[in-house]
């Protein structure tokens, strides 16, 4: 049955110009429906969509968007770079940057690919397929740009001498090869020196305790003393030691922590509920009198009696109390009801009492330390240097801000670390193994024959109606890879933070780094050099005996799936860009989550920013510049070079208005992300070579198809050249940028630009987001010394019994945005 199906050419502009305008028309449908109601709901919904700005002390300078439907959009595109960086700090700024230079990279090149790449490859119409010697004349270029819709042949006039097979127009694709290989890097290089220069002048003259700090890993066991860290440390005359934390097996007291934030979140429940139906007198905060003050520095005294609401056993309301069920006996067989507030409230007592004599003890040190120097040079040269002539020993790194220390894992072994890094690196091949069926079978969807084969039915219906073809063809795969792209970022941030990393920034860098290679491999090669499931083994069996055989296939599909990639594309960016901007999934998840929290600490959650992970966007859109790239020679180039421009100035403003306005980024890379991007940009450059060589040699062209192969080690050469130049800058404070004087005068959110003064000259009047970020931090273990919460409940006054139960929650939630609502420490302030 298989053979006798027609295969429709797919590089044929008539057979995917169809299918384009049905991704167009489902695309404007959902984009446009969701940027309505996000520009409806923007003015109405501001603890959602302007959460930072209200709720940043970083973000409250920033210019306040009018409520007005499009009115927000110029003053969006008004905040300069200047106020980016000084709001959402150097990795929102590299995050922006890398969409910015793509706008002007790909912007270039589609007007170039217009001016010349395009009537050079209707002229020679050159769309051949593989192994075919002669050129179809028959072919028309698609209608998508008018422009180019008036040129036709007429194959009958055209003189003998003129239907030669000719080769000549491929050494055009040699200098475009080249050219937008060195505009590529010429781009990378330049933004490259600018995110520099502007990152060593941001880091340099700012004083934080993160740059003060080494991370030493590796210490022996007779050096495993804050004071013999020190001495060792001043010996070797980097500078003086400030202060040495050493990290220790503090493991039951973090679970001793956890359990009683779980015991007193259920006794906040249980107090909730009891208080909630009353319609006599509102319980008030210890605060609120002079004697409940007292109270309150009595317990801080007497821990037995802390946290407890006072009498709590006597209650004034009419609704009996709350119980809970707890099981007991022989392998708790037995169960039965007691007063949940009393039942939570002595556990809570007990916790307490382990937690306090917990932290007098001494616990087992580990082989890792936090040392903070008293200046920041003594800093960078301990981290920039060998200390031990030994191997794995006293290794000096720079350490994580202290809010983005994972502490749980500073105590565990080296062993165990590598262990649970090689595991889920194991398990994250055998997971590319198994993302071959589903990418597998969404390729077979892209071929009639290949439906026919599973069910001939569906092959029939879809023939006899092209608009569901289309839909099925094109709509289907791309709405599901786009979906894949969106799901498999959660799983892989699980295991990324199952790895044992010391600091969130880490885990972040490492989710960059999995879902780019989902992607890149799943996505892209797998889709396009294997096809379905059953070309996948017989193709690379082939290719161990010949190493040329993935370019050749690679250069085979890549034509083919044009139109798949434009579309794919077109989806992610005019569909599924306002989503993001309209925050689809927590706006579709507040009310549940709403209907699902009951105490004053769930709503005072339930209103706090999303927070922004650059490893669930950034890959997606390293993999369209790679697409822009490979394509941008080809036939189709020019199509997927405009939708590619579209996306990236779709990005650029979505996410620009997200990161300053509506998201919360608290992780503390400053600007790491950037040698990741540049690395992955080069794995792109030296495939679009690859596919050009391919496509080349494939029309029988074997002397430029040879002269492009030179560009790959040329790549190869740049990456080593990247990386011992730029890239430990991008890592380190070079020591002439390190600010010399204690105090500042000069803005260096207004004054970054001009980089011709040396960088040690440049002085502010205000503190960087780092610096506030960090104001009061130390390198210790909050279980150590975090404060004790009390019971956090309403303060405002009770229902009157006339409101319904949604009608309440809203209220709650309403009164923790308005201050009504109070959590009690144990040092007798009162924090909203």
């Amino acid at each position: 049955m298989a053979e006798n199906c027609t295969v429709s050419d797919p590089t044929d502009p008539a057979n995917g110009q169809k299918d384009v305008y049905v991704q167009l028309v489902l695309s404007l449908a959902l984009g446009v429906s969701a940027f309505v109601a996000f520009c409806i709901l923007r003015p109405k919904w501001k603890g959602l969509y302007a959460a930072r700005k209200t709720q940043s002390d970083a973000a409250s300078f920033l210019p306040d968007l009018p409520d007005t439907f499009f009115g927000w959009m110029p003053v969006l595109y008004k905040v300069t770079e200047q106020e980016v960086l000084a709001s959402a700090g150097l990795d929102a700024f590299v995050f922006l940057a890398f969409f910015k230079m793509s706008i002007k990279l790909f912007g270039i090149m589609f007007l170039l690919t217009c001016a010349i790449i395009v009537p050079i490859n209707f002229h020679f119409d050159h769309l051949l397929t593989p192994g075919d010697s002669r050129p179809r004349n028959d072919t028309k270029p698609p209608e998508i740009f008018p422009a180019f819709s008036s040129w036709d042949v007429d194959a009958e006039s055209k003189d003998e001498t003129d239907k030669a097979y000719t080769t000549s127009y491929l050494w055009a694709y040699l200098v475009f090869t080249y050219f937008f290989t060195g505009l590529a890097l010429y781009f990378i290089t330049q933004e490259t020196q600018r995110i520099i220069k502007i990152r060593q002048d941001y880091l340099g003259s700012q004083s934080t305790i993160t740059d003060r700090t080494i991370k030493l890993s590796g210490i022996p066991k007779e050096l495993r003393s804050e004071d013999k860290i020190k001495e060792f440390l001043e010996k070797l005359e980097i500078g003086k030691v400030e202060s040495v934390t050493i990290c220790r097996d503090w493991s039951r007291l973090d679970g001793l922590m956890e359990r009683r934030a779980y015991t007193l979140r259920r006794l906040e429940e249980a107090w909730t509920e009891h208080l909630g139906q009353s319609k006599t007198k509102q319980n008030q905060p210890p605060q609120e009198s002079q004697s409940n003050a007292q109270d309150d520095n009595e317990d801080s005294i007497n821990p037995e009696h802390s946290n407890l609401l006072g009498e709590s056993h006597i209650t004034p309301y009419d609704k009996p109390r709350p119980n809970t069920r707890i099981w007991y006996g022989f392998l708790g067989l037995q169960s039965k009801k007691i007063d949940a507030i009393d039942y939570y409230e002595e556990q809570l007592r007990k916790v307490d009492e382990l937690v306090i004599a917990g932290r007098s003890k001494i616990y087992r040190p580990t082989p890792l330390a936090f040392v903070t120097m008293d200046s920041i040079p003594a800093c960078q040269m301990a981290v920039q240097a060998l200390l031990d002539p030994e191997p794995m020993q006293l290794m000096a790194n720079l350490a994580p801000a202290p809010s983005d220390i994972v502490w749980q894992n500073t105590y565990l072994p080296r062993s165990s670390r590598m262990v649970r890094s090689w595991t889920i690196t194991i398990f994250i091949l055998l997971l590319t193994l198994f993302w071959l069926v589903p990418v597998a079978g969404l390729a077979g969807l892209l071929n009639i024959c290949s439906i026919r084969q599973v069910w001939k039915g569906l092959a029939d219906t879809l023939e006899s109606h092209p608009i569901l073809s289309a839909l099925v063809k094109t709509g289907l795969p791309t709405l599901v890879v786009s979906l894949l792209n969106v799901a498999v970022p959660y799983l892989y941030d699980y295991m990324a933070n199952m790895q044992g990393m010391i600091s969130q920034g880490d885990v972040e860098l490492s989710v960059i780094s999995k879902n780019f290679y989902f992607t890149f491999f799943n996505v892209f090669l797998v889709f396009t050099v294997f096809g379905t499931a059953s070309k996948f083994w017989p193709v690379l069996q082939e290719s161990f005996r010949d190493t040329t055989v993935i370019a050749f296939k690679l250069a085979e599909s890549v034509n083919s799936l044009g139109f798949f990639y434009i579309n794919f594309i077109l989806l992610q960016s005019v569909g599924l860009f306002p989503f993001r901007l309209l925050e689809f999934g927590t706006m579709t998840l507040y009310p549940i989550m709403l209907m699902m929290s009951k105490t004053p600490r769930d709503y005072a959650e339930l209103v706090q920013p999303p927070i922004f992970k650059y490893g669930f966007y950034l890959p997606s859109a390293i993999l369209v510049w790679i697409l822009c790239m490979v394509y941008s020679v080809l036939p189709a180039g020019y199509m997927v070079l405009f939708v590619g421009l579209i996306y990236f100035v779709f990005g650029y403003y979505t996410y620009k208005y997200q990161l300053l306005y509506a998201m919360d980024h608290p992780q503390h890379a400053t600007g790491k992300a950037w040698p990741m991007i540049c690395y992955r940009l080069l794995v792109g450059l030296g495939v679009f070579q690859l596919v050009m060589a391919g496509v080349i040699a494939l029309n029988k062209a074997f002397y430029p198809a040879a002269l492009v192969v030179p560009l790959i080690p040329f790549t190869i050469w740049y990456s080593y050249y990247f990386g011992r130049t730029y890239e430990p800058l991008t890592k380190f404070i070079a020591l002439r940028s390190i600010r010399r004087e204690p105090h500042a005068d000069v803005n260096i959110a207004d004054e970054y630009v001009g980089m011709h003064t040396p960088p040690g000259n440049v002085r502010r009047h205000s503190t960087t987001l780092d610096e506030d970020r960090e104001k009061g931090l130390k390198f210790i273990n909050p279980s150590l010394t975090a404060p004790l919460e009390k019971i956090w409940i309403n303060k405002g006054s009770e229902s009157n019994g006339e409101a319904s139960e949604l009608d309440r929650q809203e209220s709650a939630a309403s009164s923790v945005s308005l201050g009504d609502t109070h959590i009690w420490r144990d040092n007798g302030e009162e924090n909203v």
